[in-house]
């Protein structure tokens, strides 16, 4: 694993010269939990769940995810 992002969620075989990997699986993992936190807080008014919360736990949805794939090995 790579540090806290689990590294690149699409590894490239031929790195770009200016070191770009593109998408961390952090991110992915964030960006796929963001669904359906997006989709359950729409229910509920901006004032009670707005996007930053939703951005928030989208996060720490992804964080929980690494830690349990990095006890999994």
């Amino acid at each position: 694993m790579t540090g806290k992002t689990g590294g690149p969620a699409f590894p490239d075989p031929a790195p770009r010269e200016d070191g770009w990997s593109g998408m961390t699986l952090r991110d992915y993992f964030a960006g796929q939990a963001l669904i359906g936190l997006a989709r359950s807080s729409a229910e509920q008014t901006v004032d009670d769940y707005g996007p930053g919360h939703v951005a928030s736990d989208a996060y720490s949805f992804a964080d929980a995810m690494l830690a349990e794939r990095e006890k999994r090995g």
